[in-house]
């Protein structure tokens, strides 16, 4: 007797709103993974007067300011009802992460870095919790963990492939076509989810709400 197995694939039917954020955010953070092998150089052969003390402080600027920001973010986007806060300050802090980007072609100076990394820390400390208090809310919650997974997978896969390339792009076109590209690519991040607003901005029912997660990858900013 012959014995029939079914594999639910139930799980890969995502929620709309899940794969626009994801599709996004392998754009944006994946753009940010290009500056990760190169930015320290970047630091140390472009900007005049610096040591290694000056990449310890720019990295302690950005994780500092961004946790900071992020909690009086989260606590202000969660005491407001409905997601339209919540949206908004996620498109701010995308556009504003891309004209971060823009801002360290101009960058020669450490006062100057230290200004440009400021900014940019603040954009993520607008983006993370906002980008994670939507997501929460429109996971399935049967499938929670995949959910979450597949967000995490992305990035993963996002970071691995940038790496690469942009170790490649910095070397055969100098530093400044990298964040040009991070600016573009952190734009087109936002305008993924500014062209759909229609399926985030309805109210959502409390029997979706998830608690929120940290969606903070481990190496962004360095």
């Amino acid at each position: 007797m012959h014995k029939h197995f079914k594999v639910n694939l139930d799980f890969l039917k995502l929620n709309k709103v899940i794969k626009y954020f994801v599709i996004s955010d392998f754009i944006f953070l994946g753009a940010w993974g290009l500056i990760g092998p190169i930015f320290s150089i970047f630091i140390l052969e472009d900007v005049v007067g610096t040591t290694l003390v000056t990449v310890g402080m720019t990295s302690s600027i950005y994780w500092i300011v961004k946790s900071i920001v992020q909690i009086p973010v989260a606590i202000f986007i969660d005491k407001r009802e409905g997601e339209k806060d919540d949206f908004y300050t996620l498109l701010f802090g995308l556009v504003l992460a891309g004209f971060s980007a823009m801002m360290f072609l101009t960058v020669n100076t450490i006062s100057g870095l230290y200004v440009v990394q400021f900014i940019h820390a603040i954009a993520m400390g607008l983006y993370i919790p906002s980008w994670s208090a939507i997501f929460s809310r429109h996971i399935d919650k049967t499938h929670a963990a995949f959910n979450w997974s597949l967000s995490s997978t992305t990035i993963g896969f996002a970071h691995g492939i940038t790496a690469l390339v942009g170790g490649i792009i910095g070397g055969a076109f100098g530093f400044q076509a990298i964040f040009v590209l991070v600016g573009i690519l952190s734009f087109v991040g936002a305008f993924i989810l500014f062209s759909v607003p229609h399926l985030i901005l309805p109210k959502v029912t409390s029997d979706n709400a998830e608690i929120l997660h940290d969606h903070s990858p481990a190496n962004i900013g360095k």
